[in-house]
């Protein structure tokens, strides 16, 4: 989907950046200064007003579909709980020329990093990866340490995405609701590399959050960045209850795949985790 006419305003995107990080804070999936956010914008937007220092640079990898897109990234070591706060000094926005593999960079007066994200290749693929497919004229994309999450994706059996989604989406009807694809899982790979960057991009087009075992979280979405801080949470939420029965000896029941079944007939959610 595309956002539609009015289009938001600069002010009202960073702030909209600053509530997600806020959130993400407030559920402990970032701690010091782990996670990152971007958002892929496909409208023309001014950007010097704002961020007047202006850089040539070349992008981790071509993203033909983005030439004449801006991308808003945070930069790396920046705090998301600090985002909300100064969001111009945390980011950068990235115009991408013409050609797709050039862009230029720009930033604030008060500009606190010296890179973008470590992550920046894996934001870029996505959101090229799916503005191909969509057209979408919108699109954000949330990196977190989500504990409940992060600590299952250390156990070997939860590293199978069939039994991760199994015992995860069983907790409350909200989860299958709001993820219907479920949740994809990663295996463990070197964070920022081009490895992960591809895998991560395959997962999400099938999902639109994914754990990054022993690392964290990708969520997407084309509607806003709280949308995509909202999958964390409900995902986030579901593994909190698992780890609860875990701990409590394996006692309590769950939905059944009846009752699960259920819930998709009475929504109408799209989704074969049931079957």
């Amino acid at each position: 989907m595309a956002l539609r006419e009015p289009l938001p305003g600069l002010d009202e995107l960073l702030a909209s950046m600053g509530e997600g990080g806020r959130r993400v804070a407030a559920i402990d999936a970032g701690e010091g200064a782990a996670g990152n956010i971007s958002i892929c914008l496909g409208w023309p937007i001014e950007v010097r007003r704002r961020f007047p220092f202006a850089e040539p640079i070349e992008l981790p990898l071509p993203a033909p579909h983005l030439a004449g897109y801006t991308v808003i990234v945070t930069g790396s070591g920046r705090r998301l709980r600090d985002l909300e706060r100064d969001p111009i000094s945390s980011v950068g926005a990235v115009v991408i020329a013409g050609d797709g593999v050039t862009a230029t960079l720009w930033t604030a007066p008060t500009r606190l990093f010296e890179r973008l994200t470590s992550e920046w290749n894996s934001h870029l693929a996505v959101h090229d990866d799916t503005v191909a497919r969509t057209g979408t004229n919108f699109h954000a994309v949330v990196h977190a340490q989500p504990p409940h999450l992060t600590y299952l994706s250390h156990i070997p059996e939860y590293q199978d995405e069939a039994h991760l989604n199994a015992r995860v989406m069983r907790w409350e009807p909200e989860t299958i609701v709001q993820l219907p694809a479920g949740i994809g899982m990663l295996p463990f790979m070197l964070p920022g590399s081009d490895t992960l960057m591809a895998a991560n991009v395959e997962s999400l087009r099938r999902h639109r959050i994914d754990v990054w075992s022993k690392h964290g979280v990708m969520a997407r979405s084309d509607v806003s960045v709280t949308r995509a801080v909202d999958r964390i949470e409900y995902a986030e939420a579901a593994a909190r209850y698992e780890y609860m029965d875990i701990v409590a000896g394996g006692r309590a029941q769950g939905l059944t795949r009846d009752e699960a079944r259920s819930v998709v007939a009475a929504f109408g959610v799209q989704t074969t985790l049931f079957d």
